[in-house]
């Protein structure tokens, strides 16, 4: 997919959503993990300016009708890393929960969790292959 594409499929995606929904996005650096994040806020109601959470590690935004938590795990290291996160409480929200690196959380995501992998395509920067 091209940007535009990832995009608009990423805003479909939000506007099919309720809450609760657990959404773990994977790929490499550069992927596009973010850019899918927004565009599944935007999708779903979300007014804010989405921004990667990379150094705060969870954002929370207004949606309509539920929250949405937007987390990135890249910094996780341990349980204990994701229990001071309030990891439990976010999967129990009444939430959309978008998570960007979800490797990290070494087991802990939900078994229904929506999992979405974000691959470069070889020989083409300016695409992506996703699966789910």
């Amino acid at each position: 997919m091209a940007r535009g594409e990832l995009v608009a499929w990423g805003a479909a995606l939000g506007r099919g959503l309720s809450a609760p929904a657990i959404i773990a996005l994977s790929g490499d650096l550069g992927a596009g993990k973010t850019t899918l994040a927004q565009a599944i806020c935007a999708g779903y109601g979300v007014l804010d300016h989405v921004t990667s959470p990379t150094f705060a590690l969870v954002h929370q935004y207004r949606g309509a009708p539920a929250m949405v938590f937007h987390l990135d795990l890249y910094r996780i290291e341990s349980a204990a890393d994701l229990a001071n996160l309030g990891w439990d409480d976010l999967l129990d929200a009444n939430a959309i929960v978008l998570v960007e690196w979800p490797e990290h959380a070494r087991g802990a995501l939900p078994p229904d969790a929506m999992r979405i992998a974000l691959e470069h395509v070889p020989g083409a920067p300016e695409l992506r292959r996703v699966s789910w």
